[in-house]
């Protein structure tokens, strides 16, 4: 394991994880690498859990504050939660015992873009940051951080945390060394210049973290694999929805509004967005880019293909197989692939530059085309805003998809109003479901209502549809987006009460 640490002097610092843990105080606030499940600390966050569990058998309250990159796994995430060990959490979760908690208020939790996770904590404004707990896949001899498999916010951890604590994973491939791309020019006003990358393939960093060495106080090796979760096949809706949106690109190419080989994909997490992806494989266009915050199955199928020419990421989010196909021959896919601070992936000055195609799912959309991608019924947080707000606002081309309906027809995705709305119409210009494809671009709301209501909502939920919008428009208090406020959550409600959306 030794041999991942070639610097002597941090050789010196090498301890147990429950060594480690106990660095950490109750009431901390703690930076802790990951995205998607790649690249998060394992060792660490399980003896912390455990030390809290202790602490709290003997009646001591102990729960710490938690900042990430995004979604870790259940050796972070879970085991913490489960030893009511969190008492905050940002910018993005996905583990299902923290849900719980946090949709049961035991856990605050601060949904936000992750684009602005990282200058929000240079402002200050979420106050300090007393430890980093942060995996690498090596160090070097002049003490330098070989990142490992996500990027996420670490170089802000590293350079904001009192103290750092390194595990050094041995899973994480060797190869990965030279992959990524870690930026340092970034400032706050009025210090701030533009950031000079002009093409997804770029490399406008370093390839290795900086940190000083005497803010690292422990180093943790562990031999441990990431949360890789396996995808479901695609069904029949997912690949309707591809077969609607390659369409949709292939006539945007046809009219010259996109060049033959498009623009930058982006691709938001989840079988639907990957099953358009492996689509790709098969269409017509060739030398695609992708600049996204993760690099999925169907883009490393994209890149085996040889129509994906390069893809910038922060992160993997690989099944198991799609893992060790690429743990099996790192070093070629490491030149065709770069990845980067997630404030550089998800920046907007770049996202807008580069003019990316940026495609992402829902929860459920309104008939004028407002999206809520996070709650359920409202109230009930799912997952997190993640990066496609960063996308959606400022993409070239701003793609939304989903089944038309949930929990087996009980649930429509098209409804009256959205319970919630993460991103408002003005943000949404594509809806695809496997009913079909609505473009929304230049479309008043009135527009909107009847081209989603014909072309996106399904069968069963149509004809309501149809009938409270002929009603808005002719009771409604305004006519611009004609509306009936005390039945347009009653769709919601009755999925509440009785199971169920159908009348």
């Amino acid at each position: 394991m030794n041999s991942r640490i070639a610097c002597a002097q941090l050789r010196a610092k090498i301890m147990s994880a429950d060594d480690a843990a106990a660095v950490v105080g109750p009431g901390s606030t703690v930076g802790m690498s990951g995205f998607t499940g790649s690249g998060y600390p394992k060792a660490v966050p399980m003896a912390l859990a455990a030390r809290i569990e202790a602490e709290h058998a003997k009646g001591n309250p102990f729960r710490i504050r938690i900042w990430t990159g995004a979604s870790t796994g259940p050796e972070l995430d879970g085991a913490l939660a489960k030893a009511d060990g969190i008492e905050f959490r940002l910018p993005y979760n996905s583990d299902p015992v923290a849900r719980e908690k946090i949709n049961a208020g035991q856990m605050d939790y601060f949904d936000m873009h992750l684009s602005q996770v990282a200058p929000m904590a240079w402002q200050g404004f979420l106050g300090p940051l007393d430890t980093a707990v942060v995996e690498v896949s090596g160090i070097r001899a002049d003490g330098s951080l070989i990142p490992s498999s996500s990027v996420g916010n670490n170089k802000t951890w590293l350079d904001r945390a009192a103290k750092v604590i390194l595990e050094v994973n041995r899973w994480q491939n060797a190869a990965l060394e030279g992959m990524h791309d870690i930026y340092y020019g970034t400032a706050l006003p009025p210090n701030r210049v533009p950031i000079p990358l002009t093409r997804a393939d770029e490399r406008i960093g370093e390839a290795c973290f900086r940190c000083d060495p005497d803010k690292i106080v422990a180093i943790v090796e562990t031999d441990a694999p990431d949360r890789n979760l396996p995808f479901t096949p695609p069904d029949a809706a997912a690949h309707a929805i591809a077969g609607h949106l390659l369409d949709f690109l292939r006539h945007e190419v046809a009219k010259g509004r996109l060049p033959a080989s498009l623009l930058p994909i982006q691709s938001g997490v989840g079988n639907i967005a990957n099953a358009v992806l492996t689509g790709l494989v098969d269409g017509p266009f060739e030398a695609l880019t992708a600049y996204t915050e993760v690099i999925q199955d169907g883009m490393l199928d994209l890149l085996d293909a040889g129509k994906l020419r390069v893809a910038s990421a922060t992160a993997f989010s690989l099944s198991p197989e799609a893992a060790a196909r690429i743990n099996a021959d790192m070093a070629r896919y490491r030149d065709r692939m770069i990845l980067r601070p997630q404030e550089i992936s998800n920046h907007p000055e770049l996202i807008r530059r580069l003019g990316c195609i940026a495609m992402n799912g829902l929860i459920e959309a309104d008939i004028y085309g407002a999206v809520n991608s996070t709650h359920v019924m409202g109230s009930r947080i799912q997952n997190g805003i993640g990066g496609s707000g960063d996308f959606a606002r400022n993409a070239y081309i701003s793609i939304f998809m989903t089944p038309s309906t949930a929990k087996g027809g009980k649930i429509s995705a098209i409804v009256p109003q959205a319970s919630h709305v993460d991103h408002i119409s003005q943000d949404v210009q594509i809806l695809v479901t496997e009913q079909g494809l609505a473009d929304l671009r230049g479309l008043s709301p009135r527009q909107r209502a009847g081209l989603i209501i014909e072309n996106c909502a399904h069968p069963d939920y149509r004809p309501a549809l149809g009938d409270y919008f002929a009603r808005a428009r002719k009771e409604s208090y305004g006519q611009q987006s004609p509306s009936l406020p005390g039945e347009a959550l009653s769709w919601h409600q009755r999925f509440i009460d009785t199971g169920s959306m159908l009348a």
